[in-house]
């Protein structure tokens, strides 16, 4: 089982994109996407570093912030 974090598009540069999750940057390929991506998308990433997906910005900022509490609980 894999769990997909949303991970926000900082910028592109051809085929790849720098994105960000939990103040954590990373570049991703964006060959599996089946539609265009753009700076302040949000994206799901495999651990292999290709984004497969991309998600509505206010589920995704659900999502997050889900996670974030989860992580931060005592």
């Amino acid at each position: 089982m894999c769990l997909a974090i949303p991970s926000k598009v900082v910028c592109i540069t051809g085929d790849a994109a720098t994105v960000e999750c939990f103040g954590q940057r990373r570049e991703v390929s964006l060959m599996l996407l089946d539609e265009p991506a753009a700076p302040g998308d949000y994206l799901l990433v495999q651990a292999g570093g290709f984004a497969y997906e991309k998600v509505d910005a206010v589920r995704a900022e659900e999502t997050l912030t889900l996670l974030d509490d989860l992580l931060h609980r005592r």
